[in-house]
């Protein structure tokens, strides 16, 4: 654990990406496999399935070092990380007390992993035995592991980045061999560093995201120099066609096939070879439904009849990147078009997006104001002779949403952050007034920059009326403009 956790003190106290990215690459460089695979897990933001609440795990901290309950709250509410503050609260160590240094695969599979079959009380003994022996950095490092939360804090694309530089594969082929679930062993970290070809039939590529796009539309040249679509609001996916089978994969790199079964059924209709992008939608009456209705589909592992006769499912295709078994993402954009309305969708279930063409930037201006009435998010600009890239690449594919819905309303509570803005109150609950009352109605984490966050911190410290654990209530005094996008009823809340 002594080198992962020393490459993680190295990502978290550097700003600069090059920085970070040498640190991911030297650590790549020298490490056996296995330490490899755990660490590319956790760097890729992947998680193991939570072994013990962090509750608990403060509950046993409080019965080590015997301060009092309130002390124990007032820290955790001044900290904001349960996995930080026990790591604070136990006699510090720079250094182990162990002869034998655990490697991070070593922990992993010796230590973490057999926590599943044991009792809470096994729990208990083996964690706080271990609490005796760790660093203080790695007492939290293996509390957010335990609870299922830890965090690298870099984006995959960096980390890509950093392992290709490593081992000498390019970017392109590590994102797809890392598509999809993978488990972290040796062989398979092992397996990235081959320079054979070995993809995965139902694997997904990597997705191609679009930039925001803000200011005059006249700086993209000419529009017929762009496909132009709509922007729908749905789920992301990639339909991966196989001679084995089918497998639907959302944006978030879960496979989501079970939950839209009439798609599956539709791409059965489509030849081998063939991977398709493009957007799930709830849809009747020839328009979108809400996505707060689509929603009603996932996380389920059984569809009913009923449910699939009453919130119907289409997937709207704006892209192909593989036909006939051949990578097309290296063609520009009109020709994969072109693949594309030359295939003909058996199922009414599969519809190629619609293009907006011969129209002048005004008159484009004037159609995505239009976008909430045909029930959509706004315009798509895609280069006619981009390729299909990997994440986010400025300057070829933009969305152009609609202007936020905007709301007036009131500060009534606040807590305090995670990680960096751990000791700022940064997180926020808004409401709206109802006979005299004020009714909670949003969250709100961003929109304020760093001089903003600190003055009102100072402020919300100062005019705090009650206190909810780490929540505070506060005067209701400030008024915000929040910016949102949709109205979904809760039935959770007044």
């Amino acid at each position: 654990m002594e080198k992962f956790s020393a490459l993680f003190d190295k990502i978290d106290q550097v700003q600069s990406t090059n920085e970070k990215v040498l640190h991911i690459k030297n650590y790549f460089s020298s490490c056996t496999d296995e330490d490899g695979a755990w660490a590319l897990f956790f760097l890729c933001g992947h998680r193991i399935k939570r072994l013990i609440s962090g509750r608990q795990l403060l509950q046993w901290s409080m019965d080590l070092v015997g301060l009092p309950d309130w002390l124990i709250e007032e820290s955790y509410a001044s900290v904001g990380d349960t996995a930080e503050t026990i790591s604070l609260l136990l006699p510090r160590k720079e250094t182990t007390e162990t002869k034998y240094e655990y490697t991070l695969s070593e922990w992993m599979e010796t230590i973490v992993k057999p926590l599943q079959k044991l009792s809470l009380e096994e729990k208990k003994e083996k964690i706080i035995s271990l609490w005796k022996v760790l660093t203080t950095k790695e007492i939290f490092i293996g509390n957010k592991i335990l609870t299922g939360s830890f965090r690298m804090g870099v984006s995959s694309l960096l980390t890509l980045k950093a392992l290709s530089e490593a081992i000498g594969i390019s970017r392109e082929i590590l994102s797809q061999r890392l598509m999809g679930n993978w488990e972290p062993t040796g062989q398979f970290f092992k397996s990235l560093k081959s320079n054979e070809s070995n993809n995965k039939l139902l694997n997904p590529y990597p997705f191609y995201l679009a930039y925001p796009f803000e200011g005059d539309l006249q700086s993209l040249g000419s529009p017929s120099d762009w496909l132009i679509e709509w922007k729908w609001d749905g789920i992301r996916g990639q339909a991966v066609i196989g001679n084995e089978g089918v497998a639907l994969w959302s944006r978030g790199n879960e496979l989501i096939s079970d939950q839209f079964p009439e798609l599956i059924d539709a791409f059965k209709m489509i030849a081998p070879g063939t991977i398709l992008d493009g957007e799930i939608l709830a849809f009747t009456n020839d328009r979108p439904l809400p996505f707060g209705e689509l929603q009603k589909r996932l996380g389920r592992k059984n569809v009913s009849k009923s449910m699939i006769e009453k919130l119907p499912i289409i997937f709207v295709v704006y892209d192909i990147l593989e036909h006939n078994g051949i990578d097309l993402r290296n063609l520009p954009m009109h020709e994969r078009r072109a693949v594309l309305q030359s295939l003909t969708f058996l199922s009414s279930k599969i519809i190629l997006s619609e293009l907006v063409e011969g129209l002048e930037w005004q008159n484009i201006l004037t159609l995505r104001l239009e976008s909430r009435e045909r029930g959509v998010e706004g315009l798509m600009f895609k280069k006619k002779d981009s390729f299909y890239g990997v994440g986010r690449q400025k300057g070829y594919w933009w969305k152009y949403k609609v202007d936020p819905m905007t709301i007036d309303a009131v500060l009534i509570y606040a807590q305090a952050g995670t990680g960096r803005r751990a000791n700022l109150f940064t997180d926020y609950t808004f409401g709206v007034w109802k006979d005299n009352e004020l009714i909670p109605i949003a969250k709100a984490y961003s929109g304020l920059d760093q001089k903003e966050i600190n003055e009102l911190d100072r402020w919300i410290r100062k005019n705090t009326e009650e206190k909810f654990g780490p929540v505070r209530k506060v005067k209701a005094f400030y008024v915000f403009e929040i910016g949102f996008e949709g109205i979904q009823k809760s039935n959770r809340h007044n």
